[in-house]
């Protein structure tokens, strides 16, 4: 098994071809000229020790080395090792509460950054899981598929924010529906779904969803983020505070936890409600959760160690420059001994 980690440095190899083709031009151009000033009796009279066939294959040998100077930047790899690495972990889902009231200020720096800093942190403490995350507001969006690639999720967690979605709100129902095809594996028998919100302007029912995530066996906790005192919804210019979000009646809006919403959503899903303003007690709590749930054998995979071999392309490169520093243009001695090329 062998791989090519970086193929476009291939196309230098179309300098052995132009380079070759104006060797042939300036050979071809040498002997026009030296024919108008000679005859090539008299040209062999004056420079008896001159090879005919020598300057070409002191090219070809240039040239040999020059290609592999060149494959030997695009860094071959061979594969010496092939194994199968088994994964076991469960199956978890973040589904994220994006929506305007997020950006409250009642617990620092704002109920959506502390939300993913609980999410992140969570995900330092995974093992091999497998995760996912959705986005919801008026609507739902999957931020990422269910993946192992743990570095991942945490670069799109970063991104994530109200402008992502479309319409305002929390449409929590199908947040969860949107969750139940994430779980791919009909082996899994442990599948978690984190809903984290401060549960308020929730704008339909999510006990249908709930009563079907729970029949595909998801277990549903909550997490709590904001205060019940409530606070302003900032609206910001490029980190700039310009003022507070206001009603029809020029009132600023004051958005306040709904812990009542969050609590029956967990209680129908087989969770627990999880008050998340403490970011270090929400993670021991989901770590505890994760490291009592059994583990299912989900993916595995053969994995193959690739080691450089460019050096030996380096090292038969310049053995070909060195072969042709040292080959001279006039004939080999010992080879007109032999009177193979010459009468």
């Amino acid at each position: 098994m062998y791989q090519i980690e970086e193929p476009t440095y291939f196309i230098y190899l179309l300098l052995i071809p132009v380079l070759f083709i104006l060797f042939l031009m300036v050979f071809w151009w040498k002997k026009r000229t030296q024919k108008k000033f000679a005859k090539e009796e008299l040209l062999k009279k004056l420079s008896p020790e001159k090879s005919i066939f020598k300057p070409t294959l002191k090219m070809i040998v240039f040239l040999i080395g020059l290609a592999f100077l060149i494959v030997s930047l695009t860094n071959p790899k061979m594969g010496t090792k092939i194994e199968t690495v088994k994964r076991q972990g469960v199956d978890i889902v973040f589904a994220l509460d994006v929506s305007k009231s997020m950006l409250a200020e009642d617990i620092a720096p704002n109920r959506l950054e502390k939300s993913k800093q609980i999410i992140s942190k969570i995900i330092d403490k995974l093992g091999s899981d497998r995760i996912g995350i959705i986005i919801y507001a008026g609507n739902a969006f999957p931020l990422l598929p269910i993946t192992t690639d743990h570095g991942a999720a945490k670069m799109f967690l970063q991104s994530a924010n109200p402008n992502m979605v479309s319409s305002q709100g929390t449409a929590i129902n199908e947040a969860i529906k949107l969750a139940t095809t994430y779980y791919d594996n009909d082996e899994q028998t442990n599948r978690f779904l984190f809903v984290i919100s401060d549960g308020e302007d929730h704008q339909d029912d999510a006990s249908s969803a709930i009563v079907q995530a729970t029949k595909d066996g998801i277990k549903t906790y909550t997490i709590g983020v904001g205060t019940e005192k409530g606070g302003p919804i900032p609206l910001k210019d490029r980190g700039v505070l310009q003022g507070y979000k206001k009603d029809s009646k020029g009132e600023t809006v004051i958005t306040k936890m709904n812990t009542k919403t969050l609590e029956e959503i967990a209680e129908g899903g087989n969770g627990k409600y999880v008050l998340g303003n403490k970011t270090q007690q929400t993670v021991d709590f989901v770590e505890k959760l994760l490291v009592k749930a059994e583990k299912s054998e989900f993916e595995s995979t053969q994995l193959s160690d690739y080691k450089d071999q460019f050096q030996w392309f380096v090292g038969f490169g310049l053995l070909f420059l060195i072969i042709d520093a040292f080959m001279f243009e006039k004939k080999t001695k010992w080879i007109q001994k032999l009177n193979l090329f010459n009468k």
